[in-house]
C-alpha cells in the first residue's frame, strides 16, 4: 500500500488529484493538507510514503517543507505541483526529483506512479533525501545557474555525479550519456538543456550532439572529404562540427 498526502491551497486541484489517483487500489490517501502547517500535523499522526507538494502557496511555500523533509534520514518521496515554466523545471530534473506541471495530465501521473513504485520498491529513500537537500540547498524552485552534482535516476535508483568526473557528453535523443572514466550513464534531460547548466570555461560544445570537457581536449583531424574528429585524453574519438570549429580551434 502506498500511503499518499496531498498539499495544496486550491480545492479544485486537491480534488483533481485525488480523483486522478482513485484508479490506483493499492495507494491510499491519508489526507489533503491546504497548507504546510497542516501538512506538518498530518505528518505527525501519520506515516506517509509519497507527498504531492505544491510549491506556491500564499501563507507558507511547499519548499519549506520540503527543505525540513529533506533533512529526514528517510524522507517521504515529493512529487512537487508546479506552474512553472518548462524552463524553470530543469531544477528538478539534475535533481532527480519528480514533478507535475499544472493542469495535471493523466499519462504524466501514471508515469509518475510507475516512479514512486520503483522507488519505494528498491528502498532508496536516502539517497533520494541527499537528493532533495541538494535541491532545496541550491536554491529550490529557481532555474539552476550551475551544477556541481547531477542525481542520476534509473529504475528504483538515485546516483549522485559529481560533474568534475564527467569527461564528455553525447546526445541520446531525450537523454544524455555521461561518459566517466571507465564507464557511462544515461541521464534523462536533453544536451541543450544540460548545455546551460554547465560552466561554460569547464565544457564546450563540439557537435549538435556532443559537448567536451575543455581539458580533454587532445587532438583534431581531417578526415573523409573534409569532415573534423576530435580525440581526446581519454581515447574517446568525437566528431566536430564545421559550426563548432573556430571555437574548439580557439580553445586549442
Amino acid at each position: 500500500m502506498v500511503r499518499y498526502l496531498i498539499v495544496d491551497d486550491e480545492a479544485p486541484s486537491r480534488a483533481n488529484l485525488r480523483l486522478a489517483l482513485a484508479s490506483h487500489a493499492d495507494w491510499q490517501l491519508v489526507a489533503e493538507c491546504d497548507s504546510a502547517a497542516a501538512a506538518r500535523a498530518a505528518l505527525a499522526q501519520h506515516e506517509v510514503d509519497v507527498i504531492f507538494l505544491d510549491i506556491q502557496m500564499p501563507a507558507e511555500s511547499g519548499l519549506v517543507l520540503a527543505r525540513e523533509i529533506s533533512r529526514l534520514r528517510e524522507p517521504p518521496l515529493i512529487v512537487f505541483a508546479t506552474a512553472y515554466s518548462e524552463h524553470a523545471v530543469d531544477a528538478f530534473e539534475v535533481h532527480a526529483l519528480d514533478y507535475l506541471l499544472k493542469p495535471l495530465n493523466d499519462a504524466r501521473l501514471a508515469q509518475t506512479a510507475e516512479r514512486i513504485a520503483a522507488m519505494l520498491g528498491q528502498r532508496q529513500r536516502e539517497a533520494y533525501g541527499a537528493a532533495l537537500r541538494d535541491y532545496v540547498d541550491a536554491g529550490a524552485g529557481q532555474a539552476v545557474e550551475k551544477v556541481e552534482r547531477i542525481n542520476v535516476r534509473s529504475v528504483g535508483r538515485i546516483e549522485q555525479i559529481r560533474v568534475d568526473d564527467i569527461l564528455w557528453i553525447e546526445s541520446a535523443g531525450n537523454y544524455v550519456e555521461l561518459h566517466l572514466a571507465g564507464r557511462t550513464v544515461l541521464h534523462r534531460i536533453t544536451l541543450n538543456r544540460l548545455e546551460a547548466l554547465l560552466a561554460a570555461g569547464e565544457f564546450l560544445r563540439v557537435h549538435r550532439s556532443a559537448i567536451v570537457r575543455r581539458s580533454e581536449i587532445a587532438r583534431l583531424d581531417t578526415v573523409g572529404d573534409g569532415g573534423y574528429r576530435l580525440t581526446l585524453r581519454c581515447g574517446a574519438a568525437v566528431a566536430v562540427s564545421e559550426r563548432y570549429l573556430p571555437a574548439l580551434k580557439a580553445a586549442m
